[in-house]
């Protein structure tokens, strides 16, 4: 059984993970064992393992990525209630947290870590005390939480049983055929990774007897968070949808709704090997993770919007009034960081009407900034490492200006010299070029924009309401852009031969074009400046010549008609012309030799769109020339030197 969880999450570790822990049923006692040292904790719970009682009956494992609290042991999974035999791991985040927190404490249950996890354990321990199963007590326990989950929980009341349930976290099971009689019970392996809805259950283990569902007598049942945490176990799995509760037991599975109406799940063969599977099908990680987007996005933004248009942010020390008092946003970052950050200026001034200055964060301290107490200076970094925006923060504190971070890492260097942080929600990232990160940032950044604007008093809360359904439906207009990667792959197949490129936008397609150039050179090894259009005439148009190839954001956002000008005058010299446009948009299609079409919104909140088609274009481009996505040369995943 230990062998099957610690194998289960070892399968798991492309994911990332700070901390893990398995918990195990003996008899009428449950044993857990939790490590918390960054990527060596998996091989600090194996020792720990050693320890573990003879006569496991079920376990559940986790490898954790923080996502709320610092990654101690404290905060890592499996979380226990009062009474110490209920045991749950999870992945997702619990949006009514707050509330629950406040009900759970005033009912004198005690709260000992700062997850949001170890509040399933103390509802389960609730409605047990009521006298109701281990699944119903779940169910119950489901109807009170808000937000996204896949959990799994044991309790020694209930020998050799596992209940699981997912809600948007995806969760699977799988069967393991096996001779003779089973050896002890269901078991889960589960992976744990990062930002919001991945740092959790999943399950890898034998099974003990139950419910008439599925599966002949002598089989293992078995849950994940993921495929290839059981891969090496099996190959048909089980897929439990969204509201769906499974039983596991030696022998049977069951699977129900919430309201315990009887379903049958949807068998699954998987052919991949393990390799692949961790790549969800996908080529590569790049591949797998620029199709995460929708979901980064959405988990970003889980637990933002509060009742009355109200918005919350994850770690505040700086109070209202102060936020108040601010004259100036200085947004301080590197590389695809600092392009949200362009983004985050426009929405900034838009918005809260705040003047806002965007610096490279490897300049920013050797220009004598002008900052006092009344400066709030934002550092953006993927890893929260990134050593020339800590040392741009720091420089910032010197001056006794307020720092905020937007970063994926929970208690990161900069998180942790923060007054505040607002947490993206994107996951691991395992390829080095930003996809769903730097999608997750802009979105942060705009949603910092309207708390900031919300404080000020600039903007009604009727208002708010509105753009954050513009924000809520950027997941849906993503993967409508993800899903043309076939027609952007014809596009990028005629330019195969081309060295040279130029990327234009105007306004808050600027910053699109320089991400756009970034991804090329990154990718591809190809020479691809961005520029504003309205600059070419300063310069840059001399090299304009036929063949040229001009790659222009040319989506409607305030100055379309600039932009169509601008996109003329290069056409008038030769160039050869691929926009980005909006769909239906025939009269900018008409413009160009190639269109990458993509859906409309708020044009403040196009850049989240109109980037997805030029990080194909760079990808398609990139795999057509023979390089590594996931490893371009040269470039570092977090950059800790100057």
């Amino acid at each position: 059984m230990l062998d099957v969880l610690l194998d289960g999450l070892a399968s798991l570790e492309y994911r990332g993970y700070d901390s893990a822990g398995i918990a195990v049923e003996a008899g009428e006692d449950l044993w857990r064992a939790r490590a918390a040292t960054g990527t060596r904790s998996l091989d600090d719970l194996r020792k720990l393992a050693s320890a573990a009682p003879a006569g496991v009956f079920a376990g559940i494992g986790h490898t954790r990525w923080a996502t709320h609290g610092a990654p101690v042991e404290a905060n890592a999974h499996p979380h226990l209630d009062c009474t110490g035999t209920v045991a749950v791991v999870h992945n997702g985040i619990i949006e009514n947290c707050r509330e629950l927190s406040e009900m759970l404490l005033g009912e004198g249950h005690d709260l000992i870590s700062e997850t949001d996890t170890e509040l399933l354990a103390h509802l389960v321990e609730r409605e047990l005390a009521t006298g109701a199963s281990l699944a119903d007590a779940l169910r119950a326990t489901l109807r009170q939480v808000e937000g996204a989950f896949a959990l799994a929980v044991m309790w020694p009341g209930e020998p050799g049983t596992i209940v699981a349930a997912r809600r948007v976290s995806p969760l699977v099971l799988g069967r393991v055929d096996i001779a003779g009689p089973p050896t002890a019970g269901p078991g889960t392996a589960g992976p744990g990774t990062a930002g919001p809805p991945t740092a959790g259950p999943g399950t890898a283990g034998p099974g003990t007897a139950g419910p008439p569902t599925a599966g002949p007598e002598g089989c293992q049942w078995m849950l994940a968070s993921d495929v290839p945490a059981l891969l090496g176990r099996t190959r048909t799995f089980w897929v439990i949808e969204d509201d769906q509760l499974a039983e596991l037991r030696a022998g049977s599975m069951r699977v129900t709704t919430l309201a315990g109406k009887d379903v049958e799940p949807s068998e699954l063969h998987v052919e991949w090997d393990v390799e692949a599977a961790q790549k969800g099908g996908f080529d590569d990680f790049m591949s797998k993770e620029m199709h995460e987007q929708p979901r980064a996005i959405a988990d970003t933004l889980l637990g933002r919007a509060l009742p009355g248009g109200l918005l919350a942010l994850d770690q505040m020390r700086i109070s209202d009034e102060e936020l108040r008092e601010v004259d100036k946003v200085v947004v301080v970052a590197c590389g695809s960081s600092y392009h949200a950050g362009l983004v985050a200026k426009f929405a900034i001034e838009h918005w809260a009407r705040l003047p806002a200055e965007i610096d490279i964060a490897s300049e920013f301290r050797y220009r004598d900034p002008i900052l006092d107490r009344r400066t709030l200076v934002v550092g953006v970094s993927q890893s929260g490492e990134t050593v020339d925006t800590l040392q741009a923060m720091r420089e910032a504190r010197r001056w006794d200006a307020k720092v905020l971070v937007i970063s994926n890492v929970v208690d990161s260097s900069m998180a942790r010299e923060a007054d505040g942080v607002l947490y993206t929600r994107a996951g691991p990232e395992i390829g080095v070029a930003a996809t769903k990160t730097h999608l997750a940032q802009i979105v942060a950044l705009e949603v910092l924009a309207l708390y900031l604007a919300q404080l000020r008093g600039i903007i009604y809360p009727t208002e708010v309401e509105r753009l954050l359904d513009d924000i809520a439906r950027l997941p849906e207009l993503v993967q409508l852009a993800l899903d043309r990667s076939d027609s952007v792959r014809a596009v990028a197949a005629k330019y195969a031969a081309t060295r040279d490129f130029f990327f234009l936008g105007r306004n808050v397609g600027f910053p699109v074009a320089l991400e756009g150039a970034l991804k090329l050179k990154e990718l591809a090894y190809l020479r691809a400046e961005g520029y504003p259009a309205g600059e070419l005439k300063h310069g840059p148009i001399a090299l304009i010549e036929p063949g040229t190839v001009v790659v222009g954001v040319a989506t409607r956002t305030r100055l379309w008609e600039k932009m169509m000008g601008n996109i003329a005058e290069v056409r008038s010299r030769g160039a050869t012309v691929v926009l980005v446009a909006n769909d239906g948009d025939d009269q900018a299609g008409s413009e160009a030799d190639d269109v990458l079409w993509v859906p409309a919104t708020h044009p403040v909140l196009a850049p989240v769109v109109d980037v997805v088609p030029l990080q194909l274009f760079a990808y398609h481009l990139a795999r057509r020339h023979g390089h590594d996505v996931d490893r371009p040369r040269n470039l570092a995943k977090t950059v800790t030197v100057e």
